[in-house]
């Protein structure tokens, strides 16, 4: 049987190796935890179609190995995606220094506008936090993103940063600011429901840029 939605978003998964990013795929998309879980080996691939705004949209989400041995496979996948969770590990500093070297990535290889919220995974073991939450929203405020801490264990906040995401990059839709048709934005048109639409959306984007020149 064939999907029907409005949108289709393609997401990364991104962030160094052991911070738990199968694991929320898994989590997202089967509502329960990955008990086995093994470093990915180069690129894990789930999609879920999800409700978002009164619009049904396909989450297409690449999880990228976090290890620097994948790093020249995963970053090909980089290319054309709409968002991203950044994810770090709340009881790993090393993890949470990493970020800025995953930020540049994402934002030189997938697009600079890509959206991205941080992840401070595995929230169930804050006795052993060595990254604390205003720290890291603050470095959230200083790089433009969205920010939650999440647990893959228990499933706390892991459907809201997705639908987060997507909710963000809908609204870029809306407001003209990002283009479904433009190549490479990591957005799709998922039907004819749409279609009628783009020309009303278009002129009001034109419209907006005729009025900053």
């Amino acid at each position: 049987m064939s999907e029907t939605y409005d949108f289709l978003f393609k997401f990364l998964v991104i962030g160094s190796a052991g911070t738990g990013k199968s694991c929320l795929l898994h989590q997202f998309i089967e509502n329960k935890f990955k008990q086995d879980s093994n470093h990915t080996i180069g690129v894990e691939f789930g999609s879920k179609v999800v409700n978002v705004g009164g619009k049904t949209v396909k989450l297409q989400i690449w999880d990228t190995a976090g290890q620097e041995r994948f790093r020249s496979v995963t970053r090909s996948y980089y290319r054309g995606a709409a968002g991203a969770l950044l994810v770090y590990d709340i009881t790993s500093r090393e993890t949470y220094n990493a970020l800025t070297n995953w930020l540049t990535d994402a934002r030189t290889l997938a697009s600079p506008n890509i959206v991205i919220i941080l992840c401070g995974n595995k929230k169930d073991l804050d006795a052993d936090r060595e990254v604390t939450f205003l720290e890291a929203s603050r470095f959230a405020q200083e790089n433009e993103l969205m920010f939650l801490e999440t647990s893959a264990l228990t499933g706390e906040n892991v459907e809201e940063a997705f639908l987060k995401c997507a909710r963000t990059i809908l609204n870029k839709i809306e407001s003209g600011e990002l283009d479904p048709e433009r190549m490479g934005s990591g957005i799709q048109y998922g039907g004819a429901s749409l279609r009628q639409l783009r020309q009303p959306r278009g002129s009001q984007a034109q419209a907006r840029q005729q009025c900053s020149c």
